[in-house]
């Protein structure tokens, strides 16, 4: 267990000193208003340098070996500076290929090294990635909750989103393969969803500390009145009680826990998010200001995999 904590942070630090120089706030912007919407040359040093494609695809299927957790680390990382990259879908393209008897090896490899791009299709929700997807290689997975099926013939359009930072697409299947039955795509989907928001909400918090430190009012830094520090403080006390959620799902997966991890880290960026908005002040909403971008990420996060109100009734059915 040490030696696995000791590698996922090598890992996690590996993933930040690549974010810190190459997706500053300047770059993520760059990237979102791209063709592609993210960094090409970043997603390669991702995949080249990281493995970051890689992680939950076995060692004999041409990829890293390891586990769900891993993958989450790199997509906390990557939250936080709200960098626009292929991986949440392209990962939970591979673990549907993973479901099948007999994994398309080839498909896994060329996901793992990141030269094709994956997503998974969940009822008639937008997809991730779907507004990529389309070129060769491109791997487009299915689920009706039950069964997994390969889309080998798909029309893929993209979406209109608020959230600039993600873009998102709407992809039709046409002709489609059985890969086997649904593992739990949907509950995987929502705990790495949940370890994306919980770095987004670190850092939202992280700039409006450091703004209320900075920002005087009254010869003082506002960040130095009581109320704003009780305010800072359960807005800390919010996001720890929603990391520890997602952390206890991404170590015994299960659709109850998946659930809670999606709704605690919900309701923890949401009011991060908003409250950012707030303490900012009127700065928070112009274009300059990375805070919106953060709003409009929490926002699109909770909505996208199912509206939070959606996991509540699941765990109500668990409990009545």
């Amino acid at each position: 267990m040490a030696a696995r904590n000791e590698e996922r942070d090598l890992l996690r630090q590996t993933v930040a000193a690549l974010v810190e120089k190459h997706a500053t706030p300047e770059a993520v912007r760059a990237a979102m208003e791209s063709d592609r919407g993210y960094d090409e040359t970043l997603w390669q040093l991702l995949c080249e340098q990281v493995g970051a494609a890689a992680l939950v695809v076995p060692e004999e299927l041409g990829g890293a070996g390891g586990e769900l957790g891993d993958a989450a680390v790199v997509l906390e990382e990557l939250g936080k500076a709200l960098v626009p990259t292929p991986l949440l879908g392209t990962v939970l393209a591979e673990l549907a290929l993973l479901a099948a008897p007999e994994p398309d090896g080839t498909a896994l490899e060329q996901l793992a090294e990141g030269s094709a791009i994956g997503t998974v299709v969940f009822g008639t929700d937008y997809a991730v990635n779907g507004d990529l997807v389309g070129a060769d290689g491109s791997v487009v997975i299915g689920t009706d909750g039950d069964q997994l099926s390969r889309w080998t013939t798909f029309t893929s359009e993209p979406a209109a989103t608020m959230d600039p930072t993600r873009r998102l697409g709407r992809v039709t299947a046409g002709q489609t393969e059985p890969i086997g039955a649904d593992p739990g795509i949907a509950d995987y989907a929502a705990i790495l969803l949940a370890a994306e928001q919980i770095g987004a909400a670190t850092r939202c918090l992280d700039l409006t500390v450091e703004y209320t430190k900075a920002r005087v009012q009254f010869g003082r830094p506002i960040g130095s009145f009581q109320a704003l520090k009780h305010r800072m403080a359960d807005l800390y006390v919010a996001v720890s009680a929603a990391r520890a959620v997602v952390d206890d799902a991404l170590t015994e997966p299960s659709t109850t826990s998946a659930a809670l991890a999606r709704v605690v880290a919900s309701e923890a960026f949401s009011k991060v998010a908003g409250e950012a908005v707030q303490l900012h002040g009127g700065i928070a909403i112009t274009w300059e200001s990375d805070i919106q971008l953060y709003f409009k990420r929490a926002h699109g996060s909770s909505q996208l995999l199912g509206h939070p109100s959606e996991y509540l009734h699941r765990l109500q059915a668990e409990v009545f």
